[in-house]
């Protein structure tokens, strides 16, 4: 069964949260296109999974976005391209703790925060449809 594009933009996110709540899973059913999302905290599950969820031949873990290149190469990647001035203070910013943080503050000073989330929405999807491509999944038109 197809999966929407739109879903798994949405996995991918939750999946990418960087939180004190606990670890965030997306799971996506294969052959019915649900994907089934929980937070598991110090070990209790939040959601109901289903029983046979280890089966890898059905189901299928949503990756992080560093899983699929969508963190600090792709945040090179924009600096390179549509920051080229402030490349160095980008790469120097990532290579230290709270980079994301410095980083909006840059792209705030710079008037560029609408390019990179349109950037990284465009990265994104592509390595979204990829993901599906290499595991045979398909999406909804």
């Amino acid at each position: 069964m197809p999966v929407s594009l739109a879903e798994l933009i949405d996995a991918l996110e939750f999946v990418s949260f960087e939180g004190i709540l606990g670890e965030h899973q997306a799971i996506l059913c294969k052959p019915t296109g649900q994907i089934y999302m929980h937070i598991e905290f110090a070990g209790e599950e939040e959601d109901e999974l289903p029983d046979d969820i280890e089966d890898d031949e059905k189901y299928i873990a949503i990756p992080h976005k560093r899983d699929l290149g969508l963190g600090k190469p792709l945040v090179l990647d924009f600096a390179r391209k549509c920051l080229p001035d402030d490349f160095d203070e980008v790469r120097y910013i990532f290579s230290k703790r709270g980079a994301y943080a410095k980083f909006r503050d840059l792209l705030a000073r710079r008037n560029a925060i609408d390019r990179w989330h349109d950037f990284e929405a465009k990265a994104a999807e592509r390595a979204l449809r990829e993901w599906c491509e290499l595991h045979d999944i398909a999406l909804a038109h």
